[in-house]
């Protein structure tokens, strides 16, 4: 366990991007053009309300931000609507997303397992077929146990693992996301075939957790700010965070790699507009999405989630999403999950 295996390094530098591309987010600030275009948002979107697509059940990350940037851009633009499309680690909302070619109203909350799900389910579309306006946030994965479980610790978990895989059900997230990627890295870890993996994968937080307290998941993967609520109320006890450090929210929760096993990843969301909306369209959007990230009502957010800030707009994000879809593929063909 203290050789790091290739995999697992390169989950170690996954935050690269998002150490690089962030610095380079808070020394800048929106594209030059949009500080000085005559265009508001008010003018771009005219009569049309915002609309906030959150591609994955209620209770889940996407939910979460999507609900958290509604009340946030209250002052900004007024009321915005907020809805949900299930399924298929988000490409199925992705897949009704794109037929809105051109219309600037229209959002979507995406992220790493938005990523992973495109590969994972041979999506016919990506990414590439949106406009990506910014990246929000960065959320630490939690291992966690139902409360009356046996398992108390990693060191429980990873004999359980090495003695029988199959055995271990692990619930989480969609087919391709960031649970499952980092499943596999755990069953790496600890020497398993990440092939021979009981995963159950769900499209949305709350059917997630009710899996695991149901009995029918030995653990269960997920956000932290999607599990803190019953980590702290006592029904959930968590194992490890994937970070690089503690979250600051769970502060008693160990570090997977504290705890001796040498994995970490961080997951990430942002949010993108549909595929053929104008240039300037695009820059106000982004400014008014920056202009979000600034209010108290949004900084109060990430405290209150335990959300990092990762902010990044413009040509930056979108340089990100190019490698970060690059970088999921191969991690996803090298743990068997492709």
């Amino acid at each position: 366990m203290e050789r790091r295996s290739s995999t697992a390094r390169l989950i170690r530098w996954a935050p690269w991007a998002v150490a690089v591309l962030v610095t380079a987010a808070v020394v800048g600030t929106a594209p030059a053009d949009t500080a000085h275009s005559g265009s508001t948002a008010a003018q771009v979107l005219g009569d049309r309300q915002l609309r906030i697509m959150a591609p994955a059940a209620p209770g889940g990350g996407w939910d979460q931000t999507a609900r958290e940037m509604q009340a946030s851009l209250q002052e900004l633009v007024g009321r915005t609507e907020v809805y949900n499309v299930t399924g298929a680690g988000g490409t199925i909302g992705l897949s009704q997303f794109v037929r809105y070619e051109g219309d600037p109203s229209q959002l979507m909350a995406t992220g790493l397992i938005m990523v992973g799900a495109v590969k994972a389910n041979k999506s016919p579309v990506s990414l590439a077929d949106t406009t990506p306006l910014i990246r929000l946030t960065t959320d630490a994965e939690v291992v966690a146990v139902p409360a009356n479980s046996p398992i108390h610790s990693m060191s429980d978990l990873v004999n359980a693992m090495r003695t029988d895989l199959p055995g271990v059900s692990i619930a989480g997230g969609s087919a391709g996301g960031a649970e499952q990627i980092l499943a596999g890295l755990l069953a790496q870890a600890v020497g398993a075939n990440p092939a021979q993996m009981s995963y159950v994968a769900h499209s949305g937080g709350g059917e997630m957790l009710s899996t695991l307290l149901s009995g029918r998941a030995t653990i269960a993967i997920s956000g932290v700010s999607e599990l803190e609520p019953q980590i702290k109320g006592g029904e959930v006890r968590a194992l490890a965070v994937s970070s690089a450090q503690r979250a600051p929210t769970l502060p008693d929760v160990p570090t997977l790699r504290e705890t001796g096993v040498d994995v970490e990843l961080d997951n990430w969301r942002g949010v993108v507009a549909p595929k053929g909306i104008t240039v300037e369209q695009e820059r106000v959007l982004e400014q008014l999405l920056l202009e979000m990230t600034r209010t108290p009502q949004w900084k109060a957010t990430l405290a209150e989630r335990g959300w990092g800030d990762a902010t990044l707009v413009g040509p930056e994000f979108e340089e990100f999403l190019r490698v970060e879809q690059d970088r999921v593929s191969k991690v996803l063909d090298q743990i068997g999950l492709g």
